[in-house]
């Protein structure tokens, strides 16, 4: 069996291409990182570092890898020969590959080859939707009529965290020990795979809140205060008892939304909660709070990790006070390196602290919501 996954960076090698390996599919990764790439096709292996109590290593044996800047016509060729295709390369990479990816499913239409499933194991919502519509934009009548037929586009949830890293093996990577890896079967086209360690549901919109509103909620709530507080590294800041259970506090406002939202079994969810601050505080993941704060124009958008629960908790008629602290936080975040904080803090200079949350949360003055996040920032000014 043969898995092309695109992006042979840290996911693609520490997650994604371990667990096909794994499953028993020779994997062939695809990318411009020509390094990567050749020493993948001279060894055919690589070594990944499970950071536990305890550092492991396992080999991922059966690999190779393809230059798609150097030799575009072997990635065609091998999408066309593919039982399954997958990504890691940035959600904003897919529309690159999409052109690749349209030529080898055009190649397997005419010949009438049976179907194969896409799975973009991005970090964001729809991510194998998006690359399927760019697929689409790029073929002709005839091709979209009988693209289900031939090909799937199973949209998935993924999470594992990948520190920042540096070895002299270039194939080295170092992953932590927990991952998940849900995939919507119901978007699936033929057979479906099977593939140790990844969860099939009928359903994921529940489970891309639960990471999004939980693993992402937390890591933002965790970079923004503890940016505040002067600490440089995401375990630095938890080990500050007060901010933990800041933290802690903001995940059980977003795990009662999760709850009420979706079902989610309440102890369940609290051991959830504890298993992802467990994972923030292993002291192997080396994490600066700059990089996991970075971007925050994003990270307080309407709908994104912060605002995104607390704006439905006010629906429910709770108070997010705990998450409205964590936005103001992110509106005090301002790294000289990171462009959108640099604009947040222009927009707050030249314009107001009102405009800026209006801006760039969607909150309207005079709501809750936005009562909190004012009250908690200029707090956070006075101290």
């Amino acid at each position: 069996m043969l898995a092309v996954h695109f992006g042979a960076g840290n996911i693609g090698r520490g997650f994604i291409g371990k667990l096909l390996s794994q499953s028993g599919y020779e994997v062939c990764f695809v990318d411009i990182n020509e390094t990567v790439i050749n020493e993948l096709n001279e060894r055919k292996s690589y070594t990944v570092e499970i950071l536990g109590q305890d550092k492991e290593q396992t080999v991922v044996n059966g690999v190779r890898g393809i230059n798609s800047l150097k030799d575009p016509e072997a990635v065609v060729d091998a999408i066309y020969q593919a039982d399954l295709i997958t990504t890691a390369v940035g959600p904003t990479v897919l529309k690159l590959i999409s052109s690749a990816i349209k030529e080898g499913i055009s190649k397997r239409i005419v010949d009438k080859k049976a179907p194969v499933n896409v799975i973009a194991c991005e970090n964001m919502i729809g991510g194998s939707t998006m690359l399927r519509n760019a697929v689409e934009e790029k073929m002709d009548e005839a091709e979209r009529n009988v693209l289900d037929q031939f090909a799937g586009f199973p949209d998935a949830a993924v999470d594992r965290i990948v520190p920042n890293q540096t070895h002299e093996d270039p194939l080295m990577v170092a992953v932590e020990p927990f991952y998940e890896w849900v995939v919507d079967q119901t978007m699936m086209a033929g057979a479906v795979p099977d593939i140790a360690g990844l969860t099939y549901v009928k359903d994921l919109t529940p489970y891309i809140e639960r990471k999004l509103f939980t693993v992402n909620t937390g890591h933002a709530m965790t970079a923004y205060l503890g940016y505040q507080a002067g600490y440089e590294t995401i375990k630095e800041t938890l080990d500050d008892k007060g901010i933990y259970q800041e933290v802690k506090s903001a995940l059980e406002e977003s795990g009662d939304l999760l709850q009420n939202k979706h079902g989610f079994d309440k102890e369940t969810h609290e051991a959830y909660i504890n298993k992802i601050l467990g994972r923030f505080l292993n002291p192997h993941l080396v994490d600066e709070v700059t990089r996991v704060g970075r971007a925050p124009i994003r990270k307080i958008g309407p709908n994104d990790r912060l605002v995104g629960p607390a704006r439905q908790l006010i629906d429910l008629n709770k108070e997010p006070n705990y998450l409205a602290k964590g936005i103001a936080a992110a509106l005090r975040f301002d790294p000289k390196e990171d462009e959108e904080a640099l604009k947040i803090q222009d927009t707050i200079k030249n314009e107001g602290l009102t405009s800026a949350i209006i801006t760039y949360t969607g909150v309207k003055e005079g709501e809750t919501l936005f009562n909190l996040i004012r009250h908690h920032y200029k707090e956070m000014a006075h101290s």
